[in-house]
């Protein structure tokens, strides 16, 4: 894990951070999730194989640990709304959200075509297609008076990086906004929530693209977010909803008077004098959050951490903040018998954001809720394989949901010319049979019950040491 930014990073992110307190991002578009709510997120490969609904889901968990949520992915691989509506019933609504969040048109929008002849003609022709699916969405979606509706720009298609051997689609995105209007409509005349990723993520990419010609948060297809990308993605959802100025905890001592001044979102004892200095126990109500450094996911080259580059997360999202007045010279930091570092008195007046420091004994605790967020991830992923193959492949052939072996016989008729198929075909087997499902399920479950227990925030001994 990294304690420290380099000083390009840290001119980039400070560029950023102007740049995104800038952006048309309203508090609370999206109204903040609740105790007891299964959020649904509806969606395309973006969703499917991605990580930006686990790492909002991470967020609730380490900043409001004794909240229930389930946040639940319902993606599938190259769908567009035509095929998210024929799959509501049994792969969306039967998840019982009561929050559903809805995203597409990167495929929706098509591809190829737009450096054929007519790229403006087939715009015109995939944006109706769309809109025209999109009306028995919106009026399934109307019958759900208990489900609190918001429909999600999707991310963009990136034309303009420049990536070796990848021709941008020009215009594509062009048409993907478009898609974005009419759902901004629809949401408007729904009275739904609406929030937008296209506009925002083309803006960062298009201010870091200015140092580095070569960047994008949109993946190496132009099209699949990175780690990195899927961080922002949730950067972004979180702003939406509210969070930013929202801190971890915040502690701020006097030491020369031994007095705890203020307790934000924690708890202090007294302070006691120790033989080598003072002492204080402190429970903050949150755990910081935990960025993980490892490029996870199929085809992954970027970490979760790498998205700091583009968006001041820490600064305006994850804040645990040690505010200690009244030392002279250099002081060590001790947290249950660990040093953590040794700073001047001033950076402690100013304030240590110990979110920023991965050897504290509440980051590795945060640490092993996100891992066990990553391996509830990796069960969930099987599910949506296995959707991938119900309703991409059985279901227009009239064998949704058979789990037999006239099903397995069609498959193999099938998986010599189909590689998508073929490389499901192993993992469909196992869950086609309901107890592998169940023993999934069961796993998800223990999962989930091990990341609330282990984000319940425990008390701390926090000891100051002068070492003049």
């Amino acid at each position: 894990m990294k304690n420290h930014l380099s000083g390009i990073t840290r001119l980039l992110l400070l560029v950023s951070f102007f740049f995104v307190k800038g952006m048309t991002v309203r508090a609370q578009e999206i109204t903040p999730f609740v105790n007891n709510d299964r959020v649904v997120f509806l969606g395309n490969s973006i969703t499917d194989g991605g990580h930006y609904h686990s790492y909002i889901g991470l967020y609730y968990m380490t900043r409001f640990p004794a909240m229930n949520l389930s946040v639940l992915n319902a993606g599938i691989g190259g769908d567009r709304v035509i095929e998210m509506v024929k799959r509501l019933d049994g792969d969306v609504f039967s998840k019982q959200p009561t929050v559903l969040i809805t995203t597409f048109g990167m495929n929706d929008s098509g591809y190829f075509e737009y450096n054929g002849s007519e790229p403006d003609k087939f715009a015109d022709e995939k944006v109706k297609e769309s809109y025209d699916a999109y009306q028995e969405m919106e009026k399934r979606y109307k019958q759900l008076p208990d489900t609190r509706i918001v429909l999600m720009g999707s991310s963009p298609y990136d034309e303009e990086a420049i990536i070796k051997d990848n021709t941008p689609f020009k215009g594509k995105n062009k048409a993907m906004l478009r898609i974005v209007d009419f759902q901004k409509a629809s949401a408007q005349a729904n009275n739904w929530e609406f929030f937008d990723l296209n506009q925002p993520m083309t803006q960062l990419n298009q201010r870091i693209q200015q140092q580095d010609s070569t960047f994008t948060l949109c993946g190496a297809d132009r099209i699949h977010p990175d780690n990195d990308g899927h961080m922002v993605m949730a950067y972004l959802f979180l702003k939406a909803q509210g969070f930013a100025g929202n801190k971890v905890a915040e502690l701020s001592i006097d030491a020369a008077r031994q007095q705890v001044v203020s307790a934000v979102n924690c708890q202090a004892s007294t302070i006691k004098k120790t033989a080598a200095g003072i002492s204080v126990d402190y429970k903050a109500n949150s755990l910081p959050y935990p960025l993980d450094t490892v490029a996870r996911g199929w085809g992954s080259k970027k970490s979760q951490y790498d998205a700091l580059r583009v968006i001041p997360f820490m600064e305006e999202m994850n804040q645990e903040q040690l505010v200690v007045t009244g030392l002279k010279g250099r002081t060590q930091l001790v947290i249950d018998g660990e040093v953590i570092g040794i700073w001047s008195a001033d950076d402690f007046a100013h304030g240590i954001n110990l979110a920023a420091l991965t050897n504290t004994p509440q980051y590795q605790q945060a640490l092993g809720v996100m891992y066990l967020n990553e391996e509830r991830w990796e069960i969930e992923r099987r599910f949506r394989d296995y959707a991938w193959v119900q309703y991409n492949f059985f279901q227009p052939r009239g064998l949704l949901d058979a789990n037999n072996r006239k099903a397995i016989n069609v498959m193999d008729e099938h998986v010599a010319t189909d590689g998508w198929l073929r490389a499901k075909r192993d993992l469909y087997a196992r869950a086609m049979l309901p107890e592998v499902r169940k023993s999934w399920q069961d796993q998800i479950d223990q999962l989930t019950d091990a990341m609330r227990e282990a984000a319940i925030p425990k008390t701390r001994k926090i000891t100051l040491v002068s070492v003049q």
